[in-house]
């Protein structure tokens, strides 16, 4: 073809546009068109000095160059076809992408611009898959604000201009498929924002994998690996009802047990933190936020790959298998999710497509000022779509089995650790966020009917009424909500020197005055042992012994206390020194009796936990707990009974929080002969073996408005409980 022939196939202005990466519409040029009465292939293949279109089992035709790449062909007739060419010295071939069809359907495009596509994951992201014939991978972004949006990788020497995507309408969503691009491609997206501005490569807001960091962009993961815990996912609702024990074990899995500087892959921990946390009689591993992030000291909490499991430890399927052999010991898996904000790295979520896409315009509502994060805009449909939707996605797709949501007050208050004036009111004027109150709604009533026998449990530290009452009875719908006023001051008790705590002592009862307000966990989380806080030890008063007893006696306290369980790693064995997410735990302390100790003490007090009902069945429901003696604060002991259904055995705890040994009357709720079960200063722990061996028998002198009572002997700082024998 002369240059006439060429010029009048093609818009002058069309072309000028693919070769300069601005065309919005590159479909609508690239491909196979009929133009001007003849089907016409066009492509782009920067660096090609020729290029042939091959169509059947030999037909052959050389394109006519354009220029900068450009070329055109002419068709005898409408036919499937590949593209080969030369320059430079090279020759390559290829499967053109811009003569397959779309991939997503239009069902799929109605629910992405409504804003209720419940399974985003399915649609959007990265998805090797066979498209008309061929294998590949299929892209898709929402990017409605983008003038132009291309797939980049090594693939294509991240080249925009190679791979720009198709606009799907008024979705505001782009896609393409690449044929023979396949698992462990790395790509990220390159937008032309509003105005023609070139963004910062993004990763993919819906990939399933990233590189190691510091590398960021994302990579082509499948999600494979079948489950083997059929047995798990039909009990698992009865495991997670209010009545049932839920003792946690908290974990950053970077630093629970390293192997040299090395951090233990995914499927390392399914053998070794599986084992450990089982066999410490745990129900359940919570984790750290495991969605990719790009700064370890973070700890996860600064999320940009909301979809992908860290690549620190390995593979989606990877990750899949750790939650299949924790089923398979028995223990349930929660994650943390974090929702309430994202972090400022160029390769996120902000300004996603040149405009505050995913977060608000206003940093008076967009603007974390305590975190330098960005706040989603949980107004917008496609935004908490985005966030439901990811929520479904670990349930469904990894079988995880509950999601803690980490700082839910922060979502909840506009005015969050804001001063005047730096807020803005929720229409009628208050502090409220309504729409991020929404999202939450939105999330735990989708969780909770879509994937049976889940939980859901908020990080909330205010009195927001609620929290844990369903969504349609007005609450924000979670199973249960850490109880962090409790955790508060019982920490802050504990701390003081002994001889100052009778000032103190309704410290220790004031949690009693709401616990049946929410469905609590009591968390002794990893926030308790960091940023200068010291370790839980370590907040302990007294010389070496009595920090240790006041400990022990502290978790004796807390398991016997009303609410579900959770402790932060290392805190079971006593660890000495704040926790370090850059180093493993001190396991050698368990070298030393007093830490052996405390780790078998954690390991007894979850037995009973789970083997007496009475400790567990009412944990949420005021039937279960009985103050004994609550006033007596110039001895700092306390007295209470735990009960459970009808016929179980109840259980009386008793506290020492002096460092005195006591012989204390104790009311007892019945006669007869009650067994000492626990004993925190038994020497097995590390304890003096101080007690009462053989039990206590129940002699009728009233006592604490109890008919029956028994001397006992207190321990100094310990906790007891008995049980009818």
């Amino acid at each position: 073809m002369d240059q006439s022939e060429i010029t009048a196939l093609i818009d002058e202005g069309a072309a000028q546009s693919i070769v300069q990466g601005s065309h919005g519409d590159p479909f609508s040029v690239l491909g196979l068109h009929k133009r001007a009465g003849k089907w016409v292939v066009t492509a782009f293949a920067p660096g090609a000095e020729r290029l042939w279109v091959l169509t059947g089992k030999s037909g052959v035709t050389e394109a006519a160059a354009w220029g900068h790449g450009l070329f055109l062909c002419p068709l005898a007739r409408k036919s499937a076809y590949r593209l080969r060419a030369e320059g430079h010295g090279a020759a390559w071939e290829w499967e053109d992408p811009f003569r397959f069809g779309p991939v997503l359907g239009e069902m799929d495009e109605y629910l992405l611009g409504e804003g209720t596509h419940k399974r985003l994951w399915q649609v959007l992201g990265a998805h090797v898959l066979t498209h008309e014939g061929a294998d590949g991978t299929h892209f898709a972004v929402w990017a409605p604000n983008a003038e132009r949006v291309s797939v980049v990788g090594d693939f294509n020497i991240w080249d925009g201009r190679r791979h720009p995507m198709r606009r799907r309408g008024p979705t505001g969503v782009w896609e393409i498929f690449i044929p023979g691009l396949g698992e462990g491609a790395t790509y990220k997206y390159e937008i032309r924002g509003p105005g023609g501005v070139l963004l910062p490569l993004k990763a993919d807001p819906v990939g399933f994998g990233s590189e190691h960091p510091p590398a960021n962009a994302s990579v082509v993961r499948k999600i494979s690996g079948s489950f083997a815990d059929g047995d798990w996912m039909q009990t698992r609702a009865a495991r997670h009802a209010i009545d049932a024990p839920i003792s946690v074990y908290e974990v950053h899995l970077g630093s629970w047990r390293r192997a040299g500087d090395r951090m233990l892959s995914y499927l390392e921990l399914a053998e070794q933190l599986v084992d450990y946390a089982a066999d410490m009689g745990f129900t359940h591993l919570e984790l750290l936020p495991v969605s990719e992030f790009p700064f370890d000291g973070s700890w996860g909490y600064q999320p940009v790959g909301l979809f992908a499991p860290t690549i620190r430890h390995g593979t989606p399927g990877e990750f899949r298998a750790l939650v299949d052999a924790a089923h398979r010991r028995g223990l349930g898996v929660i994650l943390d999710w974090v929702p309430g904000h994202f972090p400022t790295d160029s390769h996120g979520l902000g300004q996603f497509d040149g405009t505050a896409l995913y977060e608000h315009a206003d940093p008076r509502e967009g603007f974390h000022q305590d975190w330098n994060t960005l706040i989603y805009n949980y107004g917008r449909t496609e935004v908490q779509n985005y966030l439901v939707s990811n929520a479904l996605y670990w349930l469904e797709e990894y079988h995880v089995d509950g999601l803690r949501v980490d700082a839910v007050a922060s979502m909840l208050y506009r005015d969050y650790s804001r001063r005047e004036g730096e807020w803005v009111p929720n229409q009628h004027g208050g502090r409220e966020n309504y729409e991020a109150i929404a999202m939450l709604q939105r999330m735990n009533a989708i969780a909770y009917g879509e994937v049976p026998g889940i939980l859901t449990v908020a990080e909330e530290s205010t009195a927001f009424p609620g929290v844990s009452r369903p969504v349609d009875h007005g609450g924000l719908g979670f199973g249960f909500k850490w109880n962090m006023g409790w955790m508060n001051d019982t920490l802050s008790y504990m701390a003081k020197d002994p001889i100052h705590r009778k000032w103190h002592h309704h410290q220790m009862t004031f949690g009693l005055h709401y616990a049946w307000s929410e469905n609590y966990i009591l968390p002794i989380s990893h926030d308790e042992v960091v940023h200068g806080k010291g370790s839980m030890l370590g907040k302990m008063p007294g010389g070496e012994a009595e920090k240790f007893a006041n400990l022990r006696a502290y978790y004796g306290f807390m398991w016997a206390h009303p609410g579900k369980k959770l402790l932060f790693m290392g805190q079971e064995f006593a660890q000495g020194r704040e926790w370090n997410h850059n180093q493993s735990l001190d396991w050698h302390l368990l070298d030393h009796a007093p830490h052996a100790g405390m780790q078998r003490l954690i390991r007894d007090l979850n037995r009973l936990y789970r083997d007496l009902p009475a400790l567990h069945v009412h944990d949420c429901r005021p039937e279960g707990f009985d103050w004994i003696e609550a006033n007596d604060a110039e001895a700092s002991v306390y007295a209470w009974q735990r009960k459970g259904r009808a016929g179980d055995a109840p259980v009386v705890a008793v506290v020492n929080l002096t460092p005195v040994e006591r012989r204390w009357r104790l009311g007892l709720p019945g006669p007869g002969h009650w067994a000492e079960v626990l004993n925190t200063d038994s020497g097995l722990y590390g304890g003096g073996d101080r007690g009462n061996l053989g039990g206590i028998t129940a002699e009728d002198v009233p006592w604490h408005g109890q008919a029956q009572s028994a001397l006992v002997t207190l321990p100094p700082l310990s906790a007891l409980y008995f049980t009818k024998s």
